[in-house]
């Protein structure tokens, strides 16, 4: 299964348009997005991590994303999952972690406690990632933008393009880009090049710059909360909610869900967290 979704991940990044990858923080988001149409689904850390009350970015979220990978593998559609670090500084430790994934593509970002680390550590992670997991679509995330440290044109370009040396199908520079960054990285780099959806940019605008895939990173999570707040100070002012997707509906592709999960573990099998 999880080859099946790895080649159709990676045609999704030499489609015609680029590939606009919704981020989902639960089962439930997950297959709201499929259900729109989606071809591919990605996590984000931000989503999982506030959910579960934790903060981002720590590696305090290393079996919750594990096990949410594994709820994710009965989706009909790729799914992408943000891995943050790797959750270790040990390349064969993230190849293990990989390797044990059900899923078609991982990001790995070179930064561990919001600060960057030094790029042979992650091009390493990056090249035992792949020689152990040929087919997984690794996303090599470029941080310096992200942070604000060593955020010059030439110094991202340079992480990206020693990650790509080092095996990456793909990089990722999240951030408020310029375009002249942007064209900079796609131009240097031969291989899809990922950024955030923002405010600045929009996506024929960033097909004409070279990307391949535009990431909504935690964008859906902070507008669903956003959106239930609304809702509720709707109701408190004495207004009508308007009618959301059917009690019905969520319940339906849940159970539809669940049983396709079962017959992929069989019965009794639940998802375990890694060691």
């Amino acid at each position: 299964m999880t080859g099946r979704h790895a080649a159709a991940f990676r045609a999704l990044h030499a489609g015609p348009d680029p590939l606009l990858l919704p981020n989902a923080w639960d089962v439930a988001s997950a297959l709201a997005l499929v259900a729109a149409g989606f071809p591919a689904v990605g996590t984000t850390s931000l989503g999982l991590a506030a959910a579960a009350g934790r903060p981002d970015a720590t590696r305090e979220v290393r079996d919750e994303t594990v096990r949410l990978a594994h709820l994710l593998a009965a989706l009909p559609v790729p799914v992408t999952v943000d891995l943050e670090d790797g959750f270790s500084d040990d390349p064969s430790a993230v190849a293990d972690l990989v390797a044990r994934l059900p899923v078609a593509g991982v990001n790995l970002e070179d930064s561990t406690g919001r600060r960057l680390v030094d790029p042979a550590v992650h091009a390493a992670k990056v090249a035992v990632g792949k020689r152990r997991c040929p087919d997984v679509f690794v996303n090599a995330r470029v941080d310096t933008v992200w942070l604000g440290e060593q955020a010059g044109t030439e110094a991202t370009v340079a992480r990206a393009a020693r990650y790509a040396d080092s095996g990456a199908d793909g990089v990722f520079v999240p951030g408020r880009l310029t375009e002249q960054q942007i064209a900079a990285v796609t131009s240097a780099v031969p291989v899809p090049v990922n950024v955030l959806a923002t405010a600045e940019h929009t996506l024929p605008r960033l097909a004409e710059l070279g990307v391949r895939r535009v990431s909504t990173g935690s964008l859906l999570f902070r507008a669903a909360l956003d959106e239930a707040v609304t809702v509720a100070r709707q109701l408190l002012a004495g207004r009508p909610a308007r009618s959301p997707t059917a009690y019905g509906t969520v319940d339906a592709r849940t159970r539809e869900h669940h049983w396709a999960g079962r017959s992929l573990t069989g019965p009794g099998a639940a998802p375990v967290p890694g060691d």
